[in-house]
């Protein structure tokens, strides 16, 4: 189970955006997040008139490792670790580290 998901609001805490917050949109791999706004590179593109695109410079964002992003806690609004609580039925439940509460998505 990813302890971090689609749709997860996260803080980056390395690299180039460092302290920027923003949401997952998905995953990419195992190990890979693509965040909202982070990590953005310019793609020159070639005008394709069978798909009607023009060409032209675009902004893109790139897949970022998740071990660059933390999730944020929005009791606290800093970032914190997820765990795992498996409950007597058998479902897991991800829950943050500091206060113990449940993730909820």
């Amino acid at each position: 189970m990813n302890k971090i998901r689609k749709g997860d609001e996260v803080i980056v805490i390395a690299g180039a955006d460092k302290g920027r917050r923003a949401k997952v949109l998905g995953r990419h791999g195992s190990e890979h997040l693509v965040v909202e706004g982070v990590n953005l590179v310019k793609r020159h593109t070639r005008p394709n008139p069978m798909r009607n695109e023009t060409g032209g410079i675009v902004s893109k964002e790139m897949p970022i490792h998740q071990s660059n992003v933390a999730i944020l806690n929005p009791a606290t609004g800093k970032a914190d670790r997820v765990g795992m609580r498996i409950g007597a039925d058998g479902s897991k439940a991800r829950v943050f580290r500091s206060s113990g509460e449940e993730i909820k998505v």
